[in-house]
């Protein structure tokens, strides 16, 4: 059997060496092909791959009986419908740290360009200015370098810094203090990164969480003086609030690879001379490029020939049986994922999932991905998928325990996700209830009958009259609607939560709020 690869987007040849070199693989190279013709063209081939520059719709995958797997040299698949891949059982494989070393370095190439203003300088002798005065820069060496974000190109940065012997000091909400150690930097809270940083590194991705994190509130807390390099994702900076905090003084110079619109030009920070900028580039180079189309030709290659991958994104198919009998559990499954990434306080060691009676009989080793999934994407983002969630989990260092039972006292299901930190174990239980859906139906050794959706508020508090109504007081001093309660305790006048699920998401200032209540001992807010 010979397996059709067509090309779309320019790819170097050492990048498809992998395909060129496989036994019953054959290539087509077709760039520059419209939508219209890719439509006509994709219908006999195997694999699909691309760049950014093809948009592989719903369409494409629809006309593409034969297709099994799309490659997309590079990290972003935003260019791919991702649900009509799953829906039509075809693989979507990227490259995720094919430009890792290339984003590291443009980092700390833009970091180095902005404490000694080269830019500036050698834009104002192209101007025939022999001024050296104008353009006194900083010393790197013993300043400190905080990196927002810990990841792959994070701690690149972070190995760079340490060579250039800076001291530095990292938030990441999945970095432990051995990993720190070993890593021979400082951990901190995020608020302690902001304050302590000559230079603030962003490397998070961007997610609802990100949106705007270093806005107004967060140059307030950095040194005066400070200069910011973004080379992550644009929108995670408050454009606005940048340019006001360089015009203020407060931030002395931005080193901006990413803006939240792209193509980025005619913004206002691009007229402050404290500011240098380049067009998205920290992973153009030609190493990058050729490092990625690698890395998914030897994915396609795998795949279509063992039926492997590597760097999977999207849910790999699985039996129609079996989807029968696991798919209503997914949602479920996701939910309690999310519900206990909320609730823990730390950094999650250790993963138990626990199924109980029929669900049990099923192999739930999707349910048991789709579980970390939501775990997971709270702080990693939209890219970890029930493909990737479990391989993300052994890179941070979680462990994850999978058990059956295959009785059960209350329910015909039941399944039970448990997460351990340093600071002890929560847990959260979920079934299905025929025609109403997922319950959450104990928490902790609480237990209670909540709908997984939407926005709730968590309270721990002491068993006594009043303490559900002040709780209520104060939401509807601030105007937010409490649309179902349910209570839960173990005896009269000891520990009791209640869980009230309500109409907007509260912020910190409304929890911290309830939080000062005598009664009260616990407050979380959650989001489903």
């Amino acid at each position: 059997m010979t397996f059709q690869v067509l090309i779309t987007d320019p790819l170097s040849e050492d990048g498809i060496f992998p395909l060129r070199q496989a036994e019953n693989f054959e290539l087509t190279v077709k760039t520059d092909l419209t939508n219209e013709e890719l439509l006509d063209e994709i219908n006999h081939y195997d694999a699909l791959l691309i760049r950014s520059q093809t948009s592989v719709t719903r369409a494409v995958i629809e006309s593409a009986p034969n297709l099994k797997i799309i490659g997309r040299a590079g990290v972003g698949v935003d260019n791919i419908d991702l649900s009509a891949a799953t829906e039509n059982g075809v693989i979507v494989v990227n490259a995720p740290d094919g430009n890792t070393n290339s984003a590291a370095e443009h980092t700390m190439a833009m970091l180095t360009a902005l404490a000694r203003k080269i830019p500036q300088a050698f834009i104002s002798l192209k101007n025939k200015e022999w001024d050296r005065k104008s353009f006194v820069g900083v010393e790197v060496k013993n300043k400190t370098l905080g990196v927002v974000g810990l990841g792959r190109i994070g701690s690149e940065v972070a190995a760079r810094a340490k060579g250039q012997r800076m001291q530095v000091v990292a938030y990441d909400p999945f970095l432990t203090s051995e990993k720190a150690h070993k890593l021979g930097i400082t951990k901190g809270t995020l608020e302690e990164v902001l304050r302590a940083g000559d230079f603030i590194s962003i490397h998070t991705p961007l997610l609802k969480e990100t949106k705007n994190l270093i806005d107004e509130e967060a140059f307030k807390l950095m040194k005066d003086g400070v200069q910011l390099v973004n080379c992550a994702r644009g929108g995670i900076v408050n454009e606005d609030a940048l340019y006001d905090a360089i015009v203020s003084g407060k931030v002395a110079g931005a080193a901006l690879d990413v803006f939240e619109e792209e193509p980025f030009v005619g913004h206002k920070l691009l007229t402050l001379p404290q500011v240098i900028a380049t067009p998205h580039l920290a992973a153009s180079t030609i190493e990058a490029q050729e490092s990625v189309a690698i890395d998914v030709s030897a994915d396609v290659v795998s795949f279509l020939t063992h039926g492997l991958v590597q760097n999977p994104v999207n849910l790999p198919s699985v039996s129609k049986e079996l989807m029968g009998k696991v798919a209503p559990f997914f949602d479920l499954t996701e939910k309690l994922g999310a519900f206990v990434s909320q609730l823990i306080d730390g950094i999650v060691e250790e993963v138990t999932i626990h199924y109980y009676g029929d669900v049990a009989g099923f192999d739930v080793r999707p349910l048991t991905r789709n579980t970390l999934k939501g775990l997971l994407k709270g702080n990693l983002g939209d890219h970890v998928n029930d493909v990737n969630a479990k391989y993300l989990a052994d890179q941070i260092g979680i462990t994850v325990n999978e058990h059956k039972t295959s009785t059960t006292k209350s329910f015909t299901n039941l399944i039970t996700v448990s997460a351990r930190t340093k600071h002890g174990e929560r847990s959260v239980s979920g079934t299905l209830l025929n025609g109403l859906g997922g319950r959450i139906v104990k928490v902790d050794k609480y237990y209670v009958d909540v709908v997984p959706e939407g926005n709730l508020i968590f309270v721990r508090h002491q068993d006594q009259p009043g303490a559900i109504g002040r709780v209520g007081t104060i939401l509807a001093k601030e105007n937010i609607n409490i649309a179902a309660m349910q209570v839960g305790r173990t005896n009269i006048g000891g520990d009791a939560i209640m869980m009230l699920t309500i109409d907007e998401y509260v912020g910190g200032y409304d929890v911290n709020q309830l939080k000062e209540l005598d009664d009260i001992f616990d407050v979380t807010a959650l989001k489903l």
